[in-house]
């Protein structure tokens, strides 16, 4: 669990970052997932940029990768969601 400390941090570092994975029309797709873990493994904070207009869809799809993946959300704001998961194995 990260602190709100942490968060402000990654925040700002994120501010900089462009999306690198984006979820289309399609939804969340299994290669979509693959993306995301790969992004993940190489980055650890990523953005992801969803084209959905629905709020509620957009929260539902983040929830779905954040658990998916083992990431947590940092801040979403409109389409745009940061996410962050500690890479281990890097030093």
């Amino acid at each position: 669990m990260l602190s709100a400390t942490d968060k402000k941090q990654m925040r700002a570092q994120g501010h900089g970052l462009n999306p690198v994975v984006i979820i289309g029309a399609k939804g969340l797709t299994e290669n979509v997932l693959l993306e995301v873990e790969r992004a993940l493994n190489d980055h650890e904070l990523i953005k992801i940029k969803i084209a959905s207009g629905d709020r509620d869809n957009r929260k539902i799809l983040i929830e779905e990768i954040c658990s998916t993946s083992g990431a947590e959300t940092v801040q979403i704001i409109g389409r745009i969601a940061l996410i962050y998961r500690k890479n281990e194995q890097k030093p």
